[in-house]
């Protein structure tokens, strides 16, 4: 796939979301396999060019971290041009302007959301970026800022014309949220407004079977995931062979679900430090457990994480725990009732599959 001068082995793109795209996760995404393009956590221009601790740590990254975009929101167009110059220089590969976060703090100071209400506005700030860097400059943004302003598919033509390389669009409204349903023929208007960049659909894609709609549906030339891969890190590889053939591989088991979390909380310590690192894993080890089928005293343990040492005591005790619900081939027993939010479970229990996914707690709590 192409996105203005960037080649890329996929069309299946990490989503960011505050608090969790962190390196550790992206690259613990990248050793499973099929994602090429990864974009940071939203970071704020003015801090990003002033040098902020906070900013430079958004923006950590590593060779093996490659491609990677980073979303910038602000929206004075001299900061946010001076920030993609900046990035362009540390070898970033694009840069992604954030319109689309509905958090109330970012859309009070013309970020975000609110960037879809001054067209004219939003396509000069654009354009200044465009003009100063040779890498792409990419557009997140959502179909409008309720039902009765659509305005997606406009300012995507405007975009187009100022020198957006790509535009990535969630099928929700601002005022929608996270809540209710993605509208495909939304996204379908928003592609079928452009006369030659790429479109990336985006928006509740948590199976194989989802991305593959969205394609079909929508026309889209790519599809990127966030809640999905924090339910499943393995959807990028399955979804990509699914596109491709038809067929769904296998789930892993639980001990494949163990080394990875593992290596995630490895690469956590190693960035983060382990104290940090392992603070920080409590709110992610929880969304493993989502796949795990009986979970409480997985969960119980993992939130309270202080070391690694605790992590492999939390996972010995675990797995004894779970043993009660097994038969004598490791298969769950007949009279064990998962759940209700749980739809069904695989042959192994290790692969709960769940009709609805929570919204990772973060930076869009208190919109």
């Amino acid at each position: 796939m192409q996105i203005g001068s960037l080649s890329l082995s996929s069309n299946l793109f990490l989503s960011p979301l505050a608090g969790y795209t962190n390196l550790p996760f992206r690259l613990t995404l990248r050793e499973i396999g099929e994602l090429d393009l990864a974009t940071t956590d939203l970071v704020n221009a003015r801090s990003l060019i002033e040098k902020k601790v906070k900013a430079l740590k958004l923006i950590e990254t590593s060779p093996a971290d490659r491609h990677l975009a980073v979303q910038l929101f602000g929206s004075v167009p001299e900061e946010m041009r001076d920030a993609a110059v900046y990035l362009e220089s540390l070898g970033i590969s694009s840069v992604d302007i954030n319109m689309g976060c509905p958090a109330r703090k970012v859309c009070r100071v013309g970020g975000g959301s609110a960037m879809m209400t001054e067209m004219e506005k939003t396509a000069r700030l654009v354009k200044g970026m465009a003009q100063a860097v040779k890498i792409p400059v990419t557009a997140k943004m959502r179909l409008g800022w309720d039902d009765e302003n659509l305005t997606a598919p406009e300012l995507a033509r405007v975009l187009e014309g100022a020198g957006i390389a790509a535009i990535f669009v969630h099928g929700r409204t601002r005022e929608q949220g996270f809540g209710g349903s993605v509208n495909l023929a939304g996204i379908r208007a928003v592609v079928e407004a452009v006369k030659s960049i790429p479109v990336i659909g985006n928006g509740d894609v948590t199976t194989p079977e989802a991305a593959k709609r969205m394609f079909d549906q929508t026309g889209c030339a790519g599809v990127s995931i966030g809640r999905g891969a924090f339910y499943d890190p393995w959807i990028f590889l399955h979804t990509a062979l699914y596109v491709r053939t038809g067929q769904l591989p296998p789930e892993p088991d639980i001990q494949e679900r163990f080394r990875v979390m593992r290596r995630h909380l490895d690469l956590m310590i190693q960035v983060f430090g382990e104290n940090h690192g392992c603070r920080m894993f409590r709110k992610v080890g929880p969304w493993y457990a989502k796949r795990f089928g009986p979970s409480a005293a997985f969960n119980k343990r993992i939130v309270t994480l202080s070391t690694r040492a605790e992590f492999e005591e939390t996972v010995a005790h675990y797995l004894d725990w779970r043993r009660q619900f097994l038969d004598n081939h490791g298969n769950l027993k007949p009279n064990y009732r998962p759940n209700p939010l749980t739809s069904s479970f695989m042959q192994e229990p290790g692969a709960a599959t769940r009709a609805q996914i929570p919204v990772p707690k973060g930076a869009v709590d208190a919109w």
